[in-house]
């Protein structure tokens, strides 16, 4: 009987100590255990937040998706974890629920804890910047760039988004690529293909080739 007790007193202790919590049950691992959802309430299919993007953008979206909810904050606040994955998904479940009465104290706090996200944003500075890389394709390396255009905020004009990308090219382009100014930005593409084959065909020349034979004569 004793080994039994002593048995079962282990297994409780060994309980506690899984995953840093006194207990497993239900109360104790549930953030919202108060929350009782209404009958027959479906969950939406959540688009995920991992902790990388501005976080405003993603209340947005979670609002959006759980619009027909916005007289229940509790409700809203017990789904957010949901829409979280990886790091925030992490800092969601740790969190002392006790400090958030409504839905704004959460909010508030989940954006105060992913702010470095919209501190280091892209600018015109940093798109000027990022250049080509020799192992990725023209293609590629316009799709991220475009990517972080997205990100800029206030939103750049068709005058500065190619500017900015005249800036971002390799002197051979650079120089041959001012006829677009004034263009819509899909046409500069094609003429940064067609300098390409220029280049590479010896239609255009090269004028880094061409300074470094200057030099070498």
């Amino acid at each position: 009987m004793a080994r039994k007790i002593k048995s079962l007193e282990q297994n409780i202790k060994n309980i506690q100590e899984l995953g840093g919590h006194k207990s497993v049950s239900f109360s104790d691992l549930c953030m919202f255990s108060h929350i009782h959802l209404p009958p027959g309430f479906k969950t939406p299919k959540f688009e995920k937040y991992d902790g990388h993007g501005d976080p405003i953008t993603h209340l947005k979206r979670y609002c959006n998706q759980l619009r027909s909810a916005r007289r229940k904050e509790e409700l809203l606040m017990t789904y957010f974890g949901e829409s979280l994955v990886g790091v925030a998904s992490e800092w969601f479940i740790d969190q002392n629920i006790s400090h958030w009465h409504v839905w704004d104290d959460m909010a508030q706090t989940f954006v105060k804890q992913f702010q470095y996200n919209i501190d280091i944003a892209p600018d015109c500075n940093s798109l000027s910047n990022m250049k080509k890389k020799p192992t990725e394709s023209f293609r590629e390396y316009v799709i991220k760039w475009m990517e972080q255009v997205a990100r800029v905020k206030p939103p750049m004009n068709n005058h500065e988004l190619i500017t900015i990308f005249l800036e971002a090219q390799e002197p051979d382009y650079f120089q041959n690529m001012m006829s677009i100014m004034g263009r819509p930005f899909a046409e500069a593409i094609k003429i940064r293909e067609m300098v390409k084959n220029g280049l590479k065909t010896g239609r255009i020349l090269s004028q880094v080739a061409f300074k470094a034979a200057s030099q070498a004569v």
